[in-house]
């Protein structure tokens, strides 16, 4: 049997769960680099996801703990909207992948892992990037890590 060794993931199997939204603890960190927050801005911030869907996943979420875009003011919105198509020009031009999913789940049974906080994901997508490894092993395969996307995804 093939094994395929990613070591450096065991740190995100035994992360301590932390009670509370992530979001709230993002946005009051001040290690920014031990959370992978990439950018902050005046109403929001964006961050690498810790279990992404594929390699440079990015979220972004307000400031503002509100369930619901309708329930955050226009610059609110316009802040996040303005932050994540910086973070998708930023993944265009640092990863090139060939496509995006672009989306926010609002509601638990819409799939939001935190239905408390809106946020948004943009998940950069290559041509064969769905293959086996999910559907009969289970298993994603990542080609980088969270730190050195976390480099590349910086904006200096």
């Amino acid at each position: 049997m093939n094994k395929l060794w990613a070591p450096w993931r065991s740190k995100y199997i035994y992360l301590r769960k932390r009670s509370g939204c992530i979001f709230c603890l993002a946005k009051k960190a001040k290690n920014l680099k031990k959370l992978y927050i990439l950018e902050r801005s005046a109403h929001s911030f964006s961050m690498l996801n810790l279990y992404p869907y594929n390699n440079g996943h990015v979220m972004v979420a307000p400031y503002r703990h509100v369930k619901s875009l309708e329930l955050l003011s226009d610059e609110e919105l316009l802040d996040m909207i303005k932050l994540i198509n910086k973070a998708k020009v930023i993944i265009d031009k640092r990863l090139k992948p060939h496509g995006f999913n672009i989306g926010l789940n609002v509601g638990k049974v819409a799939g939001a892992g935190f239905a408390g906080h809106i946020h948004a994901h943009i998940v950069p997508r290559w041509t064969g990037d769905t293959n086996f490894m999910p559907l009969i092993g289970g298993t994603r395969v990542m080609p980088e890590s969270l730190d050195s996307l976390y480099e590349l995804l910086r904006e200096r």
